[in-house]
């Protein structure tokens, strides 16, 4: 795979991180994708997360050191054959603006376009998950048309529904759980996006693409 500059550091003593430099393509997702499904196999490694652009290792340190995990790390990058996984694709659906979006009229101003013209930008990417977490089930979408960004609000909404369809600097994503949220807030769908009681949770894995459909545009 063409080379990729990547970084190796300590968090604490029971885990390293390593964060690729200077990108945040595609291609150097997936490399990460592939380290992460390798390091699970060594001996004394407990947990692998995958962040955008990072990924963290956590391991037993009475059962492996940490310049051990950062070399397994550097062979296992060096050697990273191309992600061959077989991504599903989700067409989800939104109900843009209006109380749905409360939002959307301020980001179209800022980016200068019409309502109209966000949401056919917004709705006409295919997005890629590029990683899961921070809520459970929460996807972190790359492949949004950077004509939209928006830094995220000075102060927080204290209430954002699960659910809501944001914005966040060059990011977008949907809320899976009702908390305080930062991100603009230009949609809503009723999805859910994680069930405890599934044996497979979390509906979005790493490498999925979302395409959101347009179910319905309110006035504000």
């Amino acid at each position: 795979m063409t080379d990729v500059a990547y970084d190796l550091s300590d968090l604490g003593e029971a885990g390293v991180v390593l964060t690729v430099l200077n990108t945040s393509d595609l291609v150097a997702q997936e490399r990460i994708w592939v380290v992460a499904d390798e390091l699970p196999r060594i001996e004394g490694v407990e947990e692998v997360l995958i962040g955008v652009n990072n990924l963290t290792c956590l391991f037993d340190p009475e059962r492996i050191t940490a310049d051990k995990v950062s070399s397994c790390i550097t062979k296992a990058w060096g050697e990273a054959r191309a992600w061959s996984g077989a991504p599903a694709i989700h067409e989800i659906p939104i109900t843009y603006g209006g109380e749905a979006g409360p939002d959307l009229e301020e980001l179209a101003a800022h980016v200068g376009m019409s309502p109209q013209e966000v949401i056919a930008l917004h709705s006409a990417s295919e997005l890629v998950v590029m990683a899961v977490g921070s809520q459970p089930g929460f996807g972190y979408l790359g492949g949004m048309d950077p004509r939209l960004a928006m830094p995220r609000k000075a102060k927080p909404r204290e209430r954002v529904p699960a659910g809501s369809v944001i914005i966040g600097g060059a990011q977008t994503a949907v809320a899976t759980s009702t908390s305080p949220n930062g991100w603009n807030v230009i949609g809503f769908t009723d999805w859910t996006f994680f069930d405890a009681t599934n044996p497979h949770p979390a509906r979005l894995r790493v490498g999925d693409r979302v395409r959101f459909i347009v179910k319905e545009a309110q006035d504000a």
